[in-house]
């Protein structure tokens, strides 16, 4: 049986001692551990002070992107290496916002992919369709040419070190969130997919998270989907109470 994982991608919110708080109150909240995975993933510049909040306990450290080199002359960016060396265990690539706003296509997510699993991290490989393509149709379809490129030439040991969120586009940050069969279909779909391109049983083992405006009144529901592996929180992450909730309602 797939253990779930919640994970919060704080986004671009919080202040140094707002997200230690935040860190803190989370990690008091699950107390010793559950039978869920729990990561929080704060912006760039809080993820030193974060790790001292979390080393040592039941909840790990994910940071939101990453530049696929390892060192050298790319102003602004961040290495896989730099975020192993803060204590970072995940690395969330492919968002829909890094897709969007910063034009990562499909090829670059493949090489950052690449380049965080050499360094030793854990990947969370984001896919979804905007709300045009599903409309037309095209879920499965968007959702297909995002596995096969951004997992292009990735083995079935790697993605054990692998999850992915499908994160419908039109659902971030909307409060409108896919109906749980529609996140089911979505879900059976990627693990279909995926093991044709990695076998069956790397994909039977994959985690497969949910995100989009999962709250705590609709997290139980999303996550009793037999697909259904886990969440990535957005805005409900930046409420210790709110993410707590919905940690629980992954509770087996």
């Amino acid at each position: 049986m797939r253990k779930k994982f919640i994970a919060g991608n704080w986004k671009m919110n919080t202040r140094s001692i707002d997200g230690e708080l935040l860190a803190a109150d989370v990690v008091k909240g699950l107390g010793s551990g559950s039978n869920v995975t729990v990561a929080v993933c704060p912006p760039f510049p809080f993820l030193a002070r974060i790790a001292q909040v979390v080393k040592g306990t039941s909840v790990a450290l994910g940071a939101q992107n990453c530049y696929p080199k390892d060192d050298g002359a790319f102003t602004g960016e961040v290495s896989p290496a730099m975020l192993v060396d803060v204590g970072c265990a995940y690395v969330i690539i492919g968002h829909s916002e890094r897709r969007q706003f910063f034009h990562d296509t499909n090829d670059f997510v493949n090489a950052k992919v690449h380049a965080a699993l050499k360094a030793g991290l854990q990947v969370i490989l984001c896919i979804g369709e905007t709300l045009d393509d599903r409309k037309s149709n095209r879920t499965e379809a968007v959702l297909d040419a995002q596995l096969t490129g951004s997992l292009a030439k990735i083995t079935s040991v790697e993605l054990a070190k692998m999850v992915i969120a499908y994160e419908p586009v039109w659902a971030i940050g909307t409060g409108v969130n896919a109906t749980p069969q529609q996140a089911q279909d979505a879900h059976a779909f990627v693990r279909r997919r995926v093991a044709q391109l990695c076998g069956d049983a790397a994909a039977h083992a994959l985690v497969i998270q949910y995100g989009g405006s999962v709250k705590p009144d609709n997290a139980a529901t999303l996550l009793n989907q037999p697909d259904v592996d886990g969440a990535l929180v957005g805005g409900a992450s930046l409420k210790a109470d709110d993410f707590l909730a919905i940690v629980r309602a992954g509770v087996r």
